[in-house]
C-alpha cells in the first residue's frame, strides 16, 4: 500500500484532519528550502495530521513539532515524537522528488537511527497501536579520515574538507535499524552534515583556551 492508502485503511481507529490550504505547501516548501517530495505531497492532499496512531499524532506539516536539531537535517521534517524530546523525521533532501526516508532522532542515547526509506514503509508500523522505534543499532564504529579518503569520489570529496578530529558516518545505503552516534564526543560534539548526500562527519568541540593562557595574553 502506499502512505494514503495505509492511513485510510487504518480507519476508524484514527482522527483524519482536513488537508492544509493549497498556499501552505508552498510556504512549507519555501520555509524548509527544498521542494516537497510527491509522496508527501498526495499525503498532505488528504489530510494534514492524523491522531489516535501508535505514536500519538503525526503531523506531515511538522508545525506542532517542536525540532531543532538543524545540524543533522537541516530540511528535516519532523512528523511526530516520542513525548521525550526524540523525533521522527522525515529527511528531505535536494534532489529527491519521490520520498524522503524517515529517521528517528534520539537524545537518550544521543543516536540517530534509519527507519524506512519512504512515509508508507513508516507509517505501516506508527498506525499499529503500540509501534515503537526500531531498535536502535550496535553502532559500528565511524569511519577515520583515513578510510574516508580511500572511498568513492563523494565520500573522499566530503572528507577531504575535515581534518583529522573528524570522524564519518555514511547513511547513503542505510537499512532500518542502521545509524550512528551523534552525541559520541558529548552533547557539543561538533556536527557537519554533506549539502545533499546522507554523509556526517563528527570531531570532539573545539578547545576553548584556558583562564592562564588567557591572561598570558594581555
Amino acid at each position: 500500500m502506499d502512505a494514503v492508502e495505509t492511513i485510510t485503511s487504518a480507519q476508524p481507529a484514527l482522527v483524519i484532519a482536513s488537508p492544509p490550504a493549497p498556499g501552505e505547501l508552498a510556504e512549507l516548501a519555501a520555509e524548509l528550502g527544498v521542494p516537497l517530495p510527491d509522496e508527501l505531497r498526495a499525503v498532505l492532499a488528504h489530510t494534514a495530521r492524523v491522531d489516535g496512531s501508535g505514536v500519538g499524532t503525526i503531523d506531515f506539516t511538522g508545525r506542532t513539532m517542536d525540532y531543532e536539531d538543524r545540524h543533522l537535517f537541516p530540511a528535516g521534517l519532523p512528523v511526530a515524537g516520542d513525548g521525550a524530546g526524540n523525533f521522527w523525521v522525515l529527511d528531505l533532501a535536494p534532489g529527491e522528488s519521490e520520498r524522503a526516508p524517515v529517521f528517528f532522532a534520539s537524545h537518550d542515547p544521543p543516536v540517530v537511527v534509519y527507519e524506512s526509506g519512504g512515509l508508507a514503509g513508516w507509517l505501516e508500523r506508527a498506525l499499529r497501536a503500540g509501534a515503537s522505534p526500531i531498535a536502535f543499532p550496535s553502532r559500528p564504529p565511524p569511519l577515520e579520515r583515513s578510510g574516508a579518503l580511500g572511498g568513492d569520489d563523494e565520500l573522499r570529496a566530503f572528507a577531504s574538507t575535515f581534518d583529522e578530529r573528524f570522524v564519518f558516518a555514511d547513511l547513503r545505503s542505510a537499512a532500518p535499524g542502521m545509524g550512528f552516534e551523534w552525541g559520541r564526543y558529548g552533547p557539543r560534539t561538533d556536527i557537519r552534515r554533506h549539502v545533499s548526500a546522507r554523509l556526517f562527519a563528527l570531531a570532539p568541540p573545539a578547545r576553548r583556551p584556558g583562564l592562564l593562557h588567557r591572561l598570558l595574553r594581555r
